[in-house]
């Protein structure tokens, strides 16, 4: 192992460090590895783009690089199934589900329709029984990941995540009613195809008010791009919105920086957009105001 930064000027030519644990397996594992590929990528002068040659040409010098191998068209990876078929891509995480279902003694259970009861508003409650801390953070740590192929969930888990350090029972049974719900749909995902198209269109929303803890509102927002879904999120907002129109407004912003952001992307891979972006809001005000 090389000497650490600082410490260098101790070493003697040729001298190292003696590594007493592996880097596989500690927390810091991805980024160091990341850093370490990042170096080698900036090396060869290479940046991201749509070309065969170019992608060949950087297999060969990975390969002299690392000891590594061509595993082709990807299928699978940190539990995201990728299928190819002449609709598209389709990606998924059904066996991540089914292992989560096995795990908490679920996979039997009966589904559920919807990930959260409908109006359904959850808060500390005084007094309220507490549930089992590890088991609740385990779980919905595991259902965060799962919302990267799950916009459905992404709004249900966001909430009983705001719940990780005051957790109750009530919080628990809305955690495995999403659970229920993933038992029902455990086939479900992205599906990216060619439309003809690349607009880009972002539609946002809010809930006003909705939190009966601290009256704060949620806002979100999801993109496509050439009529994929691409990215969403749902997240609440960090001041009390005193009307609709506020918080609608505030989730338009938030839509907008995402419409920036993938403006910037989709021209830097030589997509640029040939269209304006579009933001879809449902409340007149609220567009007014922008």
């Amino acid at each position: 192992m090389e000497a650490l930064p600082g410490f260098s000027h101790n070493f003697k030519h040729g001298e190292v460090c003696r590594l007493k644990k592996s880097l596989y397996g500690l927390k810091q594992s991805p980024r160091a590895w990341f850093g370490r590929f990042t170096f080698a990528m900036k090396k060869y002068g290479y940046q991201q783009r749509n070309d065969e040659n170019e992608m060949n040409k950087l297999k060969t010098a990975l390969f002299a690089e690392f000891e590594m191998k061509d595993l082709g068209d990807l299928k699978y990876f940190l539990g995201i199934e990728v299928s190819r078929s002449k609709h598209g891509i389709f990606i998924c995480q059904k066996k991540y589900i089914l292992d989560l279902l096995a795990e908490t003694g679920m996979i039997d259970c009966k589904p559920a329709d919807t990930p959260m009861v409908i109006n359904q508003k959850l808060f500390v409650k005084t007094k309220a029984k507490a549930a089992d801390k590890d088991r609740y953070q385990s779980l919905v740590g595991k259902l965060i990941y799962l919302a990267h192929t799950r916009p459905d969930i992404a709004y249900a888990v966001g909430v009983v995540s705001q719940f990780m350090h005051q957790l109750q029972e009530d919080h628990m049974g809305a955690v495995l009613r999403i659970i229920r719900y993933l038992k029902g749909t455990s086939d479900h995902g992205v599906l990216l195809k060619a439309n003809g198209h690349l607009k880009v269109q972002i539609y946002t929303d809010a809930d006003w008010a909705g939190d009966k803890g601290n009256r704060r509102s949620t806002s979100g927002y999801f993109s496509m791009i050439g009529g994929n879904l691409v990215t969403w999120k749902s997240k609440k907002q960090k001041v009390v919105s005193l009307s609709s129109a506020e918080v609608e407004f505030r989730g338009i912003a938030r839509g907008l920086a995402e419409a920036l952001w993938l403006r910037k992307l989709v021209t830097e891979i030589g997509f640029a957009p040939k269209e304006s972006i579009r933001i879809m809001s449902d409340n007149e005000v609220a567009i007014q105001i922008s």
